[in-house]
């Protein structure tokens, strides 16, 4: 299904994400111009959560989660999954901020992780969105979102 105009920003952040996720995983290949050693990783994972990441959770909770009205359950449901993920990542990205703490593992599981919830978003969540709502809630959800 072709996205829908209004979730395509959130889609394109999505897109930096999944980039950031396959840095992190233990079988990376080496990207031109981003880290390849642990610590580089790791200070570059905490960069693009700070820049990327923890703002465009907050856009999705307070703009997009938050006005899904409450009779579309299947919507609900996927919703509170999302937003267990996020507390989950949220801490995890905190972790980052003990580099010497960290092993190779965990920052393969983090990008997995967020790999999974991404897809989750992009694959389960706007398609329930966009088969559910109406082009009038779309186009409120649009306008909170551009909002931001």
């Amino acid at each position: 299904m072709k996205r829908h105009p209004h979730l395509i920003p959130l889609s394109r952040e999505h897109h930096q994400g999944l980039l950031l996720a396959q840095l992190l995983k233990a079988d990376a290949p080496p990207y031109p111009g981003l880290p390849t050693d642990l610590l580089g990783k790791i200070q570059y994972a905490r960069q693009k959560y700070e820049q990327l990441l923890r703002p465009h959770f907050e856009k999705e909770e307070t703009r997009l989660f938050a006005r899904i009205p409450g009779h579309y359950p299947d919507l609900q449901a996927l919703i509170a999954t999302l937003q267990e993920e996020h507390a989950e990542l949220h801490w995890l990205f905190g972790q980052l901020h003990h580099p010497a703490t960290i092993h190779p593992d965990a920052l393969d599981h983090l990008g997995k992780l967020l790999e999974q919830h991404i897809r989750r978003e992009e694959r389960q969540f706007f398609q329930e969105l966009q088969v559910s709502l109406t082009e009038a809630e779309m186009h409120e959800l649009g306008q909170w979102l551009e909002d931001w």
